[in-house]
């Protein structure tokens, strides 16, 4: 008489999320409640070849799930990617990242690890994982923007389901024009609202500010200039930073105000280290937001700072993309 293992199938319980961002990687094996059973992480950075990086990277999750149930227990992987498309499981042309040109990284690792992996653009993970876990949970229209040294990333969903556009790449209110031949964008244009209002937007604000004035700012004497530190001085009331987020909010707001203007959202959800800026940079991005949305929508739009813990947000995103994707495994 066959046993009840033998009779009954036994559905998977855990997947692997993975968040790949410009300095570093973090993975994790994530179950079925949502709960991040281990997690771990690489450098980025240290691989200028992604073939040793996805070479590292495959025996890394190999040796957690062995280390953690074993690969039966592992239905899939997904994965969160900069320039990422979820219709071709590719990096596509990164203006970031050190690797260039298209990557076919769902078929890379899926190759080396040998189960189903899926792929998708971080901004899409990061409303996903917003949907599913935070802020957007209940929502069905709804703005998720993204803003860190990395860059300024965004997804939309609409009626319940993401947009993402004919190639999968819909959202990218990042470069969008806010300045006519204005500051030179990581993606070959210029005047993209993230040359202004990612971090590395913010610093050369906070730069050329202090290159036009003979002013005292504590800025000068920073040893690295990045967006804690331009906080900082802002909370001891430099006047300088305290202008030069003044400045980033504003742009940021009208860029916001476009967007929302076009779409409707229920709400725009901020999330990255920026969206901890406080008042610095909020409140004169929602001034200027107030002053250029459409006057229609203007007081029904919420705008959110994510509730989830930065280390953890993706990885859950990437988790939840990876229950979607069909299952396929070599191990059984």
């Amino acid at each position: 008489m066959d046993s009840l293992d033998e009779t009954i199938d036994r559905i998977k319980t855990r997947v692997i999320g993975i968040d790949i961002r410009l300095d570093k990687t973090t993975f994790g094996i994530v179950d079925i409640r949502g709960e991040i059973v281990v997690q771990d992480s690489m450098d980025t950075a240290d691989y200028a070849d992604v073939n040793d990086f996805v070479v590292v990277l495959s025996e890394k999750l190999l040796a957690m799930m062995a280390g953690n149930g074993g690969h039966e227990s592992i239905r899939s992987i997904g994965i969160s990617a900069p320039s990422a498309s979820s219709l071709t499981g590719c990096i596509e042309n990164a203006a970031n990242l050190p690797w260039k040109g298209v990557i076919p990284l769902a078929a890379m690792l899926r190759d080396r690890v040998g189960m189903a992996v899926a792929v998708a653009n971080d901004a899409h993970i990061t409303a996903l994982a917003e949907k599913a876990y935070g802020s957007a949970h209940g929502m069905k229209d709804f703005v998720v923007v993204s803003m860190s040294h990395g860059g300024l990333g965004s997804c939309f969903y609409s009626n319940g389901m993401p947009h993402l556009g004919a190639e999968g790449f819909a959202g990218e209110v990042g470069h969008t024009c806010v300045e006519v031949n204005g500051r030179q964008c990581g993606c070959g244009s210029r005047g993209c609202l993230e040359a202004y209002c990612a971090e590395k937007g913010l610093i050369a604000t906070a730069k050329e500010m202090l290159a036009e004035s003979d002013e005292p700012s504590l800025l000068r004497d920073l040893t690295v200039m990045d967006f804690t530190s331009i906080a900082q001085c802002c909370d001891k009331g430099d006047s300088i930073a305290i202008e030069a987020m003044r400045r980033t909010g504003a742009i940021l707001g009208l860029g916001l105000a476009n967007y929302a203007s076009v779409i409707n959202p229920e709400a725009i959800i901020l999330t990255g280290e920026m969206a901890q800026a406080g008042r610095w940079l909020l409140k004169p991005m929602r001034k200027s937001f107030d002053e250029h949305v459409f006057h229609n929508i203007r007081h029904s739009t919420r705008i959110l700072v994510s509730i989830l813990k930065e280390c953890e947000r993706d990885v859950l995103g990437a988790s939840a993309l990876a229950w979607d994707v069909k299952e396929y495994s070599l191990f059984t």
